[in-house]
Formats: structure tokens, C-alpha cells, sequence
């Protein structure tokens, strides 16, 4: 698969886990509950309930889990655990919510990307569903461009308009590695982001999408 590793990589910190998650399941892949080092009770509890709540409602609950995780790997207050799993949810639900009924990865992709501060009428654009052709991509680079501090109508602009015009995966892949490498090197991400975006084959430069309303 082209690109195989960096998909991975993009996965793993845009949907939440990070190498920080990667060694918290390593180190409770030992244990009967991965949530062993939170208190039998309060917390952990808690955290058991949402979980429940996310299968009983038919959303995943491994981001939830990949959330705990993390907050474990980090030391966090577990009420702190907490509060970050509760809203995880709440992106779940309103990500399925805009999006209608898309699989487990594009809807922990969609919730990211609400975390990651995109506004929920934003993805009403990704709702219609195209034969063979999916959001997951997309979101992941979004999503990404956020946590680099890009301008968040900039990276809106520019995704949407990519898929719109029916940009495929690798394109998605390209302009992600481009762009990172220009923040790596000191370069404005707003100004990386416009730059690579007119370099883009077929499209001279972004065109704006009209701002959802409200």
C-alpha cells in the first residue's frame, strides 16, 4: 500500500492514541482490563459506563479507550480522564450525527476532527456518500493541519475544495508531506499550506467554499 507507514503514523496521532497510547496498551496488554491502573471504582467506573453507552448506541468505543489510555500514559488527574473520554463521546455522537452512517474509522476520523476545532456544519459537505471514494483521508489531513496551527478557514477552504473536485487519497498524502515539511523548516503553515495548495496538480489555487451557516 503506497504510503503505508505514514497513514499509520497520521492515524495514530489524529485519532488520538500517539506513541504515548501505543506503550500504554503494551504495558497493559497484561493485565485482564486495560484500565487496571485506574481505581476498581469512581473513575474507572465511570469511564466503563461510557464505553457502554458508545456500544449500546452503536458508536465505537476503542477511541474511548485509546483516550483513557493515553491520559494514563500521561499521569492524568482521573477525573481530568474522565472529562476527555466524555467529550471524545460527545464528538462520536455529533461526528455520526452530520455524517449519517459511515464505518468505525471514518467516524473516529470525523470525531478527531471536531476535537481538533473543526465546526460540525463543516462536514456536512463529506456527508454525501461517492461510490468507492471516502472522507477518511481527507479527515485525517484536515485534522493534522489543525494540530499544526494552519488557519482553520485556510485548511477548511482547501480540503473541501479538494474533495469537491474529486481529489483521490495520494493527493491527500502529498499535499499532508509537503506541507509538514515546509512548517518543519520554519515556514508559516497558513503561508505552507497556500503555497503547496497551488502546486497541487490541476488546481491553481484554492478556491473558497462558502462558509457554512450559522
Amino acid at each position: 500500500m503506497i504510503h503505508a507507514s505514514l497513514l499509520r503514523r497520521l492515524r495514530i496521532s489524529t485519532l488520538g492514541a500517539g506513541v504515548l497510547v501505543a506503550s500504554a496498551i503494551s504495558a497493559s496488554a497484561q493485565d485482564t482490563n486495560p484500565l487496571a491502573k485506574l481505581e476498581p471504582g469512581g473513575n474507572r467506573f465511570v469511564i466503563e459506563l461510557l464505553m457502554d453507552s458508545a456500544t449500546a448506541a452503536g458508536l465505537p468505543s476503542r477511541p474511548l479507550l485509546s483516550k483513557a489510555l493515553e491520559g494514563i500514559s500521561k499521569k492524568a488527574d482521573g477525573k481530568r480522564i474522565v472529562e476527555a473520554v466524555r467529550k471524545r463521546l460527545l464528538f462520536l455522537r455529533t461526528a455520526r450525527g452530520v455524517l449519517g452512517p459511515v464505518d468505525d474509522e471514518e467516524l473516529s476520523a470525523g470525531a478527531a476532527l471536531l476535537e481538533a476545532g473543526a465546526k460540525p456544519a463543516q462536514l456536512e459537505l463529506f456527508r454525501p456518500r461517492r461510490k468507492g471514494h471516502n472522507d477518511l483521508e481527507a479527515f485525517i489531513v484536515w485534522a493534522d493541519f489543525l494540530q499544526r496551527n494552519v488557519p482553520s478557514e485556510e485548511a477548511y477552504s482547501a480540503i473541501t475544495k479538494l474533495w469537491v473536485d474529486g481529489a483521490d487519497d495520494e493527493t491527500f498524502r502529498s499535499l499532508w508531506t509537503n506541507v509538514q515539511s515546509d512548517i518543519s523548516q520554519g515556514l508559516n503553515p497558513g503561508t505552507a499550506l497556500q503555497n503547496r495548495i497551488r502546486e497541487t496538480p490541476g488546481r491553481a489555487s484554492p478556491v473558497p467554499v462558502k462558509p457554512p451557516e450559522g
